[in-house]
Formats: structure tokens, sequence, C-alpha cells
């Protein structure tokens, strides 16, 4: 069968499968003559749906035949019918629409949802077969779902089918005439020899299968049908397939002689079985264990042929015939999921995320969302994706409300004669919200368009959403950009935002005409009539759908995500995303001010990305500039721009800039030169042409007492401050609450007072338990003793070593303690520690305070001398508490 095409020309904003032309109807069906050409349809169609299905839904475009149908009138046919049933068994009417365009017949088809289901994606068949006692049977998708339930379990415990099937238990659980029958077929093959037409003492059963091949192409049927039984046996307790027996008479016929090759026979065996896909729950990953064994069967003491027994051990997780029939789009193409892809999906095989529950709730749930979607967390304590949509898109009843405020007045300001167009066409609407952007292609991630005056989408009742693109002049590549926006959003709210209703984003252009407003006029818009099922129908959809944009809009890729093993993301504050959503070209420089675990590097990370978006930039034109290597590396391992140090930008030219995000500045120095002059005159040096200079600054975290070489707070301007505390447990962000009014009573001399009020509006999660330890008056050895007992005893309860992080006050101090710590973790069995450099490693990090700044840890050991430096004490006690999310441990050396 041919492979599915993608519609190569994207005319509406849905992935649409074209699968050419199809018979509907059930008259015209029934009187099909080629019976292979009906079967190619329907399984095109399905195959099709499946995909889409997994892949957050789209629509089928199917040519039709017969140029008289009517899809009212004649319906799909019985046989479409069907398999539609047996692929949605919850009812396809509520995943599947039908939509007659002239002589195409479109399908519309919703994502699958697993709530409704109870699995995480659909499947035609699974290929993983089971004995129920003399059949064969291909596992249905909640019976796969068990047995690889099943299997994992059983691996977890640590025992083998086989050790289980060795005990009394299990032995048990069988009847007795089974077992009888398993060990006659054991010793039939010990025979020598065997006599044509003799009988044999037992028959089929869950362990024994008899084949009788009267074909003279033995070798071509017993590839056909071997991979069935081979499958069965292993995937349940083991068995025998025996061919050349008759499975009624019992009797020995045997494959005749010059029928078969029994070398050839026994190598095509052979290789069948060492391609059958596998997935292993297990460590070892043995392959399918089996023997062949070829017995001669005589006629009268004349060779008449042979018969050849495959014997199959249980195998110790699961063995397919092929991969499973079950379909997916993936880089534009209806693509076939392999047997490891697939069942990591049904399984949602994640690492153990139950640190992650205690500290995190979440947003989005796999067990309820599309099959695509990632998890999504945000801390303890912080908003809800519903309060954020609350908070960011209110839905008022009986009201349509434009938002934001502040970029509506600014673009009715700027474009005379946009408010006059844009009521006009939202007019006819009386409850939604109006979401205005710059450029909603920006907000999704993806290059802006030049010529485009704003984007605005339309969620409003009794209509599918609407995107308007507004262009300044009429442009052919107008719709384009529209519908491809409008499809990535609509892909993104079911895959990543989790939205598991009819959805479809509708679009419109409009072109806004200086010479006469009144007359501007309207582009082309989608051109498919969506059904009314794809209509937001109350309040209640509308809400639904906005709590998903806002996972689309604020979510991020967790830090955590490294150390998890897999995708997470979490969601930006509602002060962050207003702060990232501002227009860029209105934001030329700006200072944020941030509390110690504000989230300052993830929104510079963040902005590049927008920057990248918004002026079609390349990653070696985006200047990221931190103090310390680590931070720079691990930024610099984003692929995002380029990254230095302040030491190396003061250096080197760099003529190539055009932007430039400064992470950490309340460190930096002047040591090498006016840095913050040598910034602002790379970003101004053409006016024409917008340049960024963002700078990220936490005067708390102020780690010397030198010139940090930042303007006067005065012409720190515009500035914005970020007072939420997100990174840090309630114990730790407690103790930092102290240690921050600490620093605003005392501060170093090289710092303004004024921005040290921003503690007085701290906020932080409050509901996050975490660990505060503080020891003092320690001695070196009990310091190291300390850290390394600790360490062993979390690593017992789960943790790994790239949970943690050991600080200690100065470099100098780094290879005071590396020798002694590692000499303690040693005799603990731990050898794993490593600097600041190596974030990726699974390794403890051992490094500085300073050289830490800006990166974190689940769980910080802070190491100090009692007799540390006075004058910024409690600013190096901040940046430390900061870098702890669950566990913070201080620990004060005594004086030697």
């Amino acid at each position: 069968m041919e492979s599915l095409k993608m519609e190569t020309e994207m005319l509406y904003p849905e992935i649409t499968v074209e699968v050419g032309r199809v018979t509907f109807g059930e008259e015209n069906r029934k009187r099909m003559t080629n019976s292979y050409l009906k079967r190619t349809e329907n399984s095109r169609i399905i195959q099709a749906t499946c995909a889409l299905l997994n892949s957050g839904g789209g629509v089928i475009k199917a040519e039709i035949e017969d140029k008289t149908y009517s899809y009212r009138c004649h319906g799909l046919g019985h046989d479409l019918e069907t398999s539609f049933q047996k692929l949605l068994p919850s009812g396809s009417q509520k995943y599947l629409d039908y939509v007659q365009q002239g002589h195409n017949l479109m399908i519309f088809v919703k994502s699958w949802n697993p709530d409704v289901f109870s699995l995480r994606i659909c499947s035609l068949r699974s290929n993983l077969y089971q004995r129920a006692v003399t059949s064969t049977i291909n596992l249905s998708a909640h019976s796969a779902l068990e047995l690889l339930r099943e299997k994992q379990s059983r691996t977890q415990r640590g025992r083998s089918k086989m050790q289980e099937l060795h005990s009394q238990k299990a032995l048990d659980r069988y009847m007795q005439e089974e077992e009888d029958m398993r060990m006659s077929a054991s010793e039939f093959v010990k025979k020598d020899k065997l006599v044509y037409k003799e009988k044999l003492n037992f028959t089929e059963s869950t362990h024994v299968e008899f084949k009788r091949f009267t074909t003279k192409k033995i070798i071509p049927r017993t590839k056909e049908m071997l991979p069935h039984y081979v499958s069965a046996f292993a995937n349940t307790h083991g068995g025998y397939l025996i061919i050349g027996v008759d499975d009624k008479s019992k009797e020995v016929f045997g494959c005749q002689g010059e029928k078969v090759n029994p070398d050839l026979l026994k190598k095509e065996i052979e290789n069948c079985i060492e391609k059958l896909p596998t997935f292993h729950f297990c460590c070892e990953k043995p392959k399918v264990n089996f023997t062949t064994k070829i017995l001669n069967v005589y006629q009268k003491d004349v060779l008449y042929g042979h018969v050849c027994v495959v014997h199959v051990e249980p195998f110790c997780c699961v063995v397919f015939t092929e991969a499973p029939d079950s379909w997916i789009i993936r880089d534009n193409s209806v693509t076939r999921l392999s047997a490891e892809q697939w069942v990591t999906m049904m399984l949602d095989i994640q690492p153990d995320l139950r640190q992650l529950c205690k500290d995190f709730e979440s947003q989005l749930s796999l067990s309820n969302s599309p099959p695509q979607s990632r998890p999504v967390y945000s801390k303890k304590g912080l908003e809800h994706k519903k309060d954020l949509q609350q908070l960011l898109f209110p839905v008022t009843p009986g009201c349509l409300k434009y938002t934001p405020e502040s970029l509506q007045k600014e673009l009715f300001l700027q474009n005379e004669g946009l408010e006059e167009l844009i009521n006009r066409q939202i007019d006819p609407f009386s409850q939604g919200i109006l979401i205005l952007s710059t450029s909603w292609a920006v907000d999704l991630n993806l290059e802006e368009k030049q010529g485009v005056i704003c984007d605005a989408l339309l969620i409003a009742q009794n209509k599918p959403p609407i995107l308007y693109t507004v262009l300044r002049e009429q442009d052919t590549e107008g719709q384009s950009y529209c519908t491809h926006v409008a499809f990535t959003l609509k892909q993104k709210l079911v895959n990543v935002g989790g939205y598991t209703g009819n959805l479809c984003i509708t679009t419109k252009v409009l072109h806004l005409s200086l010479e006469s407003s009144a007359e501007s006029s309207a582009g082309s818009g989608s051109v498919i009539d969506y059904p009314s099922s794809y209509h937001l129908a109350d309040t209640q959809q509308m809400e639904a759908l906005l709590q998903s944009l806002v996972i689309v809009l604020l979510g991020f890729r967790s830090l955590l995500s490294d150390q998890l093993g897999c995708e997470v993301l979490n969601l930006l504050t509602a002060k962050q995303y207003k702060i990232f959503s501002k227009n860029l070209r209105k934001n030329k420089e700006l200072f944020i001010h941030g509390l110690p675990g504000s989230g300052k590097t993830i929104m510079a990370i963040k902005i590049m990305e927008k920057i990248r978006n918004t002026f079609h930039c390349k990653t070696n034109e985006i200047l990221y500039i931190c103090e310390n290597k680590p931070l720079k590396n691990f930024i610099r391992d984003k692929d995002i721009c380029q990254a230095v140090t302040r030491k190396s930008f003061m250096k080197y030219d760099f003529t190539h800039i055009q932007h430039i995000i400064i992470d950490e500045a309340q460190n930096f120095r002047t040591e090498d030169g006016n840095w913050y002059r040598k910034a602002k005159t790379i970003t101004q040096r053409d006016t024409d042409c917008p340049r960024i200079l963002w700078i990220f600054l936490d005067y708390f975290q102020t780690s010397h007492v030198e010139d940090i070489g930042l303007p006067a707070l005065s012409a720190q301007y515009p500035r914005e401050e970020l007072t939420r505390v997100v990174r840090n447990a309630d114990q730790i962000a407690r103790y930092l609450q102290r240690v921050l009014q600490r620093v605003r009573k005392n501060p170093p001399r090289n710092i303004p007072h004024e921005p040290l009020k921003m503690c007085l509006e701290a906020k932080w999660a409050r509901d996050v338990q975490g660990t505060l330890s503080i020891k003092k008056d320690l001695t070196l050895n009990a310091v190291v003793t300390h850290v390394a007992d600790t360490c062993k005893l979390l690593f017992e309860r789960g943790y790994s070593p790239k949970d943690v992080a050991v600080l200690v006050s100065t470099a100098r101090d780094v290879e005071k303690y590396h020798q002694e710590l590692l000499k303690a973790m040693r005799k603990k069995g731990i050898v794993c520690l490593t600097n600041a450099s190596d974030m990726g490693g699974d390794h403890i990090v051992l490094d500085s305070v300073r050289r830490f700044s800006g990166l974190e840890r689940n769980i910080v050991f802070g190491i100090h001398p009692s007799a540390m430096k006075a004058a910024i004490l409690y600013n190096i006690l901040a940046c430390l508490a900061s870098r702890a999310n669950q566990q913070l441990h201080i620990l004060w050396q005594r004086d030697v």
C-alpha cells in the first residue's frame, strides 16, 4: 500500500492527510468488485485517522470517486463505519465529523483523549500475541497494556517468569493436564525419528500448536505464520510449534522431503525469529531463546519427510510479531511507531517524579491530556493555570474584552483607522476576549513577519477561535503567514497546552489603508467550513481553551528536565510573563531587578529566544554576558546565543553583535574597563535598527565590595522588579528573607540603598516543604564527614549526585576542601566530585558560591569559615540560600 500523503500547500491551519480517491456510500461500496481496492481504501482512511488522533487532530481529505455521491443521502458505507467503531469504541461520533466540499469529503478528526479511552494512544492492532488455550490471540490495546504492566511490575520486583514457573505456586496455577501435555511435547522432541501417520499421545494446548502444510511452499508459509506463534508462546509461558502434525487427528505427516530443504528451513526460522521486535524492561536485554529441531519421518523405513519443532522459551519481557499498527504524524508524514516508541507512549514511561510532585503542583497531567503532551508543573503556592487565566485572559459574561489594554491603546494611537477596522470585524460578537499581540508568531517561537501591524486572537462564544492578521498593505504572503501561525497555535494548544475539546483556529487577513480607513480591505480567510461542534459553546469551554493558552504562552522548559531525564515544563509567573511580553522595539533597554530565586536567568533565556525571532537574528548576533564561566557554559549549551564572561567581553571586539543580554550584573567589576559603556556603544551603533540591551541584576547577591560599573540607580530606567521567589522551599525562603533584611540594614558600600527595599515586597511559595539545617563550630573533619554521611543517606533515598552542590566561600577554599571531602566521600563509596563547569554530568558539584551564581541544585551544602569577611557575609549567604531548591545545609567551620 502506498504511503499516505500530506497536503503540500497549507490551505487552512490543519494537518491534512490526503487518502486519494475513495468510493463512499453503502450501495456503492457493496457494488465494488475489487475486494483488494476496497480493503486498501478502508485501511488508508483508518490509518490516517489513527495518525491524526495521536497527533493532535486534523483533517482527512478524500477525493470522491462517484461524482453523484452525497454524504447526507448515501452515508459512508457499512465497512467504513464498522472500522471507525472498532477504532473508537467509546463513540466515533464524538471524534469524527464529516463535511462534503464539492468532490471532496473532509473528515475532521479530534485529538485522542486518554481520559476517555483509558489508553495513552490509539492503536489499530498491538501485534502482541498470547496463547489462550489452543488459540493465538492478537491482544487488544487494553489487554496489551495489562501485559506490559504485568511484565514491567515483575521486572521491578526482580523476578523472571522462569523463576515463577519453577515455583510450586506457579505450577499450581495451571491445570495438571496442561503441564502433562507440555511435558509430553518435551519428550516428543527428544525422539530420533518418527513414523508416518503415527498418532501422538498429546494434543494442542496452551503450550503446543500443531501445523500441517499441504502446500509446496513450506518455507514461505512457515515464515508467514511463525511470528504469531513465537510472540504468543514467548509472551505466555513458552511452548512448542510442531510443523508436520495434523491438528485434528494428531497424526504425523511431516513435510515431504522434495518440498523442503531441512537446513534451509532451519536457517529461515532462525532469521525470522531474530528479526522480531522486542521491548525490554530488564537491564540484561536477552534475545528470544528458542531451539529448532528437524525430525525425520519414515514410511516403511524409507525417509518420507520431516517434522520441524520450534521450542520457544518464556520471554522475560515482550515479543511483537512486527511493529504495532499504530501511527503518528512526524516530519510531515504518516509514520508507524516502532515497538519501543509504542510501549513508551502506552506506559507513559517517565523517570520517578515523586520528589518533583512533593514540591510542585501538576498543571497538566499526562493521564488526561493528548498523546503528544508533556507534564507541566508549577511550584506549589504559585498561581495555578486557572488563576493565571483569570488574571491575564479573563472571560466576562456578556462582555467582549480587549487585552492587554496597554497594547490596545498603543496600537490604536499609532495606527489611524485600526480601531475602526478591528471593531467592525468583531462587532457581532457579544462575549469573549480579543488577545492582541505585535506578533503572535513571535509569541509562538516563530519568526516575525515584516509588515504586520498586529495579530489578534478572538475567543468568542458560539464561534470557533479566529486569528486576525492586520497588514500595513496587501501582501501575497499574508494569508500563508496567518495560516501558518494559526496552525502552530492549534498544534501547541493541543500538544503542549493539553486541550482535549474540538479545536480549530480560523483565519482572516486584514489590510489597513492609510488613504481611507473606512475602505480598509479584508483579505481572504480560512477556506474551510468547520462543523458546529468546533464552535466554543459556553464560558466553560472558552476558559478551558484559555487555560491551555496559558501553558503555551507561559510554559518554559524546566531546568529540572536535564536532572529528571524527561521533558518537563514550568510556568512563568504573571509578572514574569508581563515583562517577557513587552514590545522589544519599544523597550530596547531595560533593567530587571530581581530578588534571589526570582527566575532572572530563565527570563534571560526566554528573552533571547524572543529577540532571535523578532529580529531574525543568528545565534552569533546575540551576546549573553555573565561574570562566571560555569553560568556562561550553561547558557552556551542552550545554543541560542554567543555566551562570554565579562572579562572576555572586555578583551575582544564584538562588531557582529546586534543585541546584548547581561545576567548577574551585580557581580561585574570595572577592573578591565567600563563594561556598561562598551555594551551601550555596541547596541547604539545603528539608530535606524533597534538593538536590545537588557540587564538582569540583584544587589542582594553582590559578592564583592569593588565598583560594579552599573549606572546610577536614577539612570537605570526603564526598570522592572521581580519580587516573587519561585525557586526555594518554604523554610529556605524564610531564612533567605531574614538574610535579605540583614543586607538591607547593613549593605556593602558599593550598592545603593533604594533597590534593597524590594525585599519588603518579597513573596514566595509557602506550601513547599524543605530542609534547612545550620550547624556551627565544626572542625574540618566534622564538616566533610557530615557532608559525606548526609549524601550517602540522600542517595539511599533516591536522590542522585546531580542533585547536590557543595559550595564554599572562595575559589581558594575549593582546593582546601577538595581532597578532604573526596577522602570522606570515598569511605562512603561515593566518587563523583567536579566543579560547576560540568553541570550536565551525574556528579556532586564542589565550587565557590560566586562561581555558582545563576545556577541551582535541589540540595546545597554551604561551608563557611567563622572568620568570613563581614562586609559581604550576608550577601554571600543570600546567594548561597537562593541556589537551593529543596534542602539547604549551612556548615560553619570553627577558626583554626
